[in-house]
């Protein structure tokens, strides 16, 4: 089966009065699921994006419902503001396109 890119934009909105432990518990669970979606391919790239509790990346899934299902496994979920793109291969990136461009 062919799998999908999405650009998937996340920011986290704890709030202001959550313990210090939970939020601490939170983040590293968070970081452990991260890294499990991220060895098995389903975050492709991740960019922090620096003074925010927020990130950018590339996430890859059969179809929206199956990354709809990935990101709802996060600890976060709860907190997280996403914004979802589906992504399509822009003609110049075909393979054809690109090989005549490389020579």
């Amino acid at each position: 089966m062919e799998k999908m890119e999405f650009l998937v934009e996340i920011e986290i909105n704890l709030p202001p009065d959550c313990p210090e432990d939970e939020r601490l518990r939170l983040l590293a669970a968070e970081t452990v699921r991260a890294r499990v979606l991220r060895k098995a391919g389903v975050i492709h790239r991740l960019w922090r994006i620096p003074g925010r509790t927020a990130n950018v990346g590339i996430w890859v899934a059969p179809d929206a419902t199956a990354l709809h299902e990935q990101l709802t496994s996060l600890p976060l979920w709860g907190w997280m503001d996403v914004h979802v793109r589906p992504l399509a291969l822009h003609p110049l990136e075909s393979d054809e396109a690109v090989r005549g461009a490389t020579g």
